[in-house]
């Protein structure tokens, strides 16, 4: 991978953070907060728990800024260290045990692609939100981060098999989602 230089107000910031600079830390907070934020609440069911996690990252980021080597982007280095600490508060609930073997999986038909372009941005992230644990967790590092399974694998200690089932299952409730959704706009029309 090549080497990546960050903006020059970043790296100036990166720098600054590496010998404690207090208005460092506070800027780099408000430039990666409206980006991290979105993220945590993504994977975890509220804001407050949302905000639990955005609070862990920063806290993590700041002592682990040392070790950014300029591989890749920053703020997909950051990126990273979001999605471990909101894995790692899910793992302290443990939502990921419900996953089920992949041969009880229902096979998926195409969603139709009329309604999924109805559907307003904020409607398919609410949709995302109320996804079961497990499943919005795999659909989030898949579709989202762009994890590969074995990646998913790897970072929640489960099989590949049970990842595609997961999604397969996250793909499958947002199809009956979606469809209810387009039910009730009938109805109300």
């Amino acid at each position: 991978m090549e080497l990546s230089v960050p903006r020059p107000d970043i790296q100036e910031l990166i720098e600054r953070c590496l010998v404690r600079d207090r208005r460092a830390y506070k800027e780099l907070f408000e430039e990666f907060a409206p980006k991290m934020l979105p993220l945590c609440i993504r994977y975890m069911r509220n804001r407050e728990d949302a905000e639990d996690v955005l609070q862990d990252g920063f806290i993590t980021l700041f002592n682990q800024i040392d070790r950014y080597e300029g591989r890749g982007s920053f703020e997909g280095w950051v990126r990273r260290i979001f999605v471990t600490t909101a894995l790692m508060h899910l793992r302290k609930k443990d939502p990921l045990k419900i996953s089920d073997d992949i041969t009880e999986v229902r096979t998926l038909g195409d969603m139709e692609s009329s309604a999924i372009q109805r559907l307003e941005h904020k409607e398919l992230l609410r949709l995302v939100a109320g996804l079961p644990a497990g499943f919005r967790v795999v659909f989030n590092l898949y579709v989202i981060e762009g994890y590969s399974h074995k990646e998913i694998s790897d970072m929640l200690g489960i099989s590949e098999a049970t990842s595609r089932s997961q999604l397969s299952r996250a793909r499958f409730w947002l199809q009956q989602k979606i469809k209810e959704n387009e039910n009730d706009r009938e109805r109300i029309r």
